[in-house]
């Protein structure tokens, strides 16, 4: 991946996540390690070019590096740390899992009999998968970067780039969760709609009987799913997610702390700034400082 580091490198042109011309496609960089820490992931593919992150999800850890990639079928709140060498900041690639596209190809491996068998007992409900990079899946890496340091090739080629790197990845030895989220009746793929209207309305009153309703499941299966794939009860989702969209809005945008509150649900700035520190190990006054900083 040494190649698609050196590419990379000039698009990153600050810490965190930089878009490209290509939707749903991003570089993120990191010039320093950082230790174990919160964070809310989205559902996406995460290529490292170089550096080293793991993910940490209950008792699990999972490692991603240049010589695998990671995975999420469904945004998940969980814990990260940043490994990065001195004077090589960490590299990565983010795309974006389209769902069109990604119905549109698993229909065509249905067409050629390459669906795996059994998807709902392989996939496990699992929200997120490590899996070895291939040379083909590599090499469609370098083409799609390559293309993005021309708006022409980016515009033309960009979405059927996508598409090859997206086959690669649908066609790796641990896909079935993708196939999962897919196909009609899975639980993956039901419980995508529930979280998908909690990220939308994470700032309201959370109706758990409506959101099992959407993944139509009863209430105590849509519990008992919701945590094998979340690792968390559904409030305590919603916790996670709220915490997180306000620690963006203190950093991102430098937020009041009252504001943040406010904007993501809670009516308590007290609980607010108590459930924070719990979550962060720091209070949100200490974050909007470290953006004075």
């Amino acid at each position: 991946m040494q190649r698609l580091a050196k590419l990379l490198e000039p698009l990153a042109h600050s810490d965190g996540y930089n878009a490209t011309r290509i939707p749903g496609v991003g570089i993120f960089k990191a010039s320093q390690s950082r230790s174990r820490e919160p964070l809310c992931y989205s559902q996406g593919i995460i290529f490292v070019a170089q550096g080293s992150k793991q993910v940490f999800l209950e008792q699990q850890v999972y490692d991603y590096n240049p010589d695998n990639y990671l995975v999420l079928t469904l945004p998940i709140p969980a814990e990260c740390a940043t490994h990065v060498k001195e004077g090589e900041p960490l590299l990565g690639l983010v795309v974006d899992i389209d769902m069109g596209m990604l119905h549109q190809l698993v229909r065509e491996f249905d067409e050629h009999q390459q669906t795996p068998v059994e998807v709902e007992r392989l996939s496990e409900n699992k929200s997120l998968f490590v899996s070895h990079a291939p040379e083909a899946l590599r090499c469609a890496l370098l083409r799609l970067v390559q293309s993005l340091s021309s708006p022409l090739q980016a515009d033309v080629l960009g979405k059927a780039l996508l598409r090859e790197v997206l086959f690669w990845v649908l066609s790796g030895p641990n896909a079935a969760p993708l196939f999962a989220l897919a196909l009609h009746n899975t639980h993956l793929s039901r419980l995508e709609k529930a979280l998908k209207h909690i990220h939308e309305n994470y700032h309201q009153a959370l109706d758990v009987d409506q959101l099992a309703g959407m993944a139509n499941m009863s209430p105590s299966s849509f519990h008992r799913n919701f945590r094998q794939v979340t690792s968390s009860s559904p409030i305590q989702y919603l916790k996670k997610l709220r915490l997180s969209k306000a620690r963006e809005l203190l950093l991102d945008q430098g937020l009041k702390v009252k504001q943040a509150a406010a904007q993501v649900g809670y009516e308590s700035p007290n609980q607010f700034s108590r459930e924070f520190k719990r979550y962060f190990g720091e209070s949100p006054q200490d974050c909007s400082l470290q953006l004075a900083s």
